[in-house]
């Protein structure tokens, strides 16, 4: 069973869990007088200095006004957290991850780096718990067993999710959508509609635990400042059934999909402002955000990032726990410029795990962030936070800095360069499945799944495109895919044919 309740004052145990199955089944716990064994344990722990390696983590000195996707945000990079339980009176919280090896890595990485829940540090440590569950015995009468804040039943076991947005004063698109919501689990069918005059989707998840996590973290959260509120609840399908791939509906496990008709099923008085740019209506509002600035702010609102008042918006993002055997500038700037047009790379002389990246601008570099923050780039996850430096500097005249430091200003390889590119289009977060374009016409499958197995991974599927310029290839891990994005991006395939390399949105 796995614990899941809502605050109701500062003495109950809140819980709001990310499942690892849809049968899954739910209790929710109160602390105090009905509950008083699992009181005793909890308090046992605060006394507590080094625990053996569990999945469960004990987080302390966490601040008042926490909740819980503060917290699970901490975990979010390292894998799926599957429980949470929050003492608010106690400021505290134990976070479950579905594995002890990725709850090993959160604890390495955050002894290096100080984590921090709402700019104030916080404490974590190993829980003496293998795993957080209550037992329904101990229940205290009529507690909802749900989520819900009116003390609803509500199932969480669909990976469909109804999503509505309120305050929809800037155009959301289903690849808007499609952004946000592939940050916490694989997307597999989207279908939007209008209702009572309100934007609506039904979006698929590959699972229902993903669907869970997507809930609970993104429910009332606005898209955009102040505008594009989120409102989510659990559909009663289980399946959706997508007929076309348009600007409407979409199935990403099955590309070869009819557009209906030939035509992106939109109304006729928009079609045209749509085309196929997803953000191209955002430019023609007085003051709407730009199709960089709206992308950012949709990987903003996955990542939980704050788009404004933010302390670095410089644009220059400082990059730590870097692999300072294998990394260079030349494989920062690469990956990095999957997200903005990277203008210099320093890796910093007596702190070869660090570097400073500037960025084209602070949208560009917020983007960066919240897609790569977590990530793995040779064998070590990596930290992104904005720097407060406002540029990166050149080392002086004369000055051997051991090729540190790099000016990548008019490099020919920026992919945002050209407005209204489509690359533009096509800013995804990383996947195990990579989309590659410019390839020779004598080239074959094979040549490629050899040229990508060399870069040190397996190729799980392999499908052409039509015209076969076009390929998508998909890695048995994203730290693979990241990898050879690294290493094969702008690779000459001969006759001057460089292979274009990004992260892709389907599946194979």
């Amino acid at each position: 069973p796995v614990c899941i309740g809502e605050v109701r004052g500062s003495d109950e145990l809140l819980s709001s869990s990310m499942y690892n199955s849809p049968n899954s089944g739910m209790s929710s716990i109160s602390d105090g007088t009905s509950n008083g064994s699992d009181s005793k344990k909890l308090r046992v722990e605060d006394r507590v200095g080094d625990a053996p390696p569990s999945r469960v983590l004990h987080i302390r000195k966490l601040p008042n006004e926490v909740s819980e996707a503060d917290v699970i945000a901490l975990g979010l990079p390292f894998g799926k957290v599957t429980n949470i339980l929050t003492l608010k009176g106690k400021n505290q919280a134990f976070l479950e991850l579905s594995t002890e090896e990725a709850a090993i890595t959160m604890v390495n990485y955050y002894s290096a780096v100080t984590p921090h829940v709402r700019n104030v540090p916080v404490f974590i440590q190993y829980s003496n718990h293998k795993e957080l569950k209550t037992d329904n015995a101990n229940q205290s009468g009529g507690t909802p067993t749900s989520g819900s804040s009116d003390g609803t039943l509500t199932s969480p076991s669909s990976p469909v999710l109804r999503i509505i947005i309120d305050n929809m004063f800037y155009p959301v698109t289903l690849d808007v959508l499609q952004q946000i919501f592939s940050k916490f689990g694989t997307v597999m069918k989207i279908i939007t509609f209008t209702k009572n005059n309100q934007f609506q989707a039904l979006l698929q998840y590959s699972d229902a635990a993903s669907a869970q996590q997507a809930k609970v973290a993104l429910d009332g959260q606005n898209i955009y400042n102040a505008c594009c509120t989120l409102r989510i609840d659990y559909s009663k399908l289980v399946n959706l059934n997508v007929k076309y791939n348009n600007d409407k509906s979409r199935d990403y496990t099955r590309p070869e999909l009819p557009s209906g008709d030939g035509q992106p099923a939109v109304d006729p008085s928009v079609a045209a402002a749509f085309s196929k740019d997803s953000n191209s209506l955002l430019g023609k509002i007085p003051g709407a955000l730009s199709p960089l600035s709206a992308a950012a702010a949709a990987a903003a609102a996955a990542g939980r990032v704050a788009l404004s008042g933010h302390s670095g918006s410089s644009g220059v993002l400082l990059v730590s726990n870097l692999n300072e055997e294998m990394v260079t500038p030349q494989s920062l700037f690469t990956l990095f410029g999957v997200y903005g047009d990277v203008q210099r790379v320093k890796i910093l002389y007596n702190k070869k795990d660090s570097a400073l990246i500037q960025m084209a601008d602070s949208n560009q570099a917020q983007l960066a962030m919240s897609h790569l923050n977590g990530q793995k780039m040779y064998s070590k996850i990596i930290r992104v936070t904005m720097s407060k430096h406002q540029t990166v500097q050149l080392p002086r005249d004369g000055l051997d800095d051991q090729g540190l430091t790099k000016d990548f200003t008019n490099s020919p390889l920026h992919r945002f360069k050209k407005p209204g590119s489509k690359n533009f289009q096509n800013i995804f977060p990383p996947s195990a499945t990579l989309h590659l374009s410019n390839i020779p016409q004598d080239i074959t499958e094979d040549d490629l799944r050899v040229l990508f197995t060399n870069s040190g991974g397996t190729v799980k599927a392999f499908k052409f495109f039509q015209d076969r310029k076009m390929a998508l290839l998909q890695m048995s891990t994203i730290e693979e895919a990241i990898q050879c994005l690294i290493d094969l991006h702008n690779y000459n395939m001969g006759n001057n044919h460089h292979l274009r390399v990004s992260f892709s949105k389907s599946i194979i």
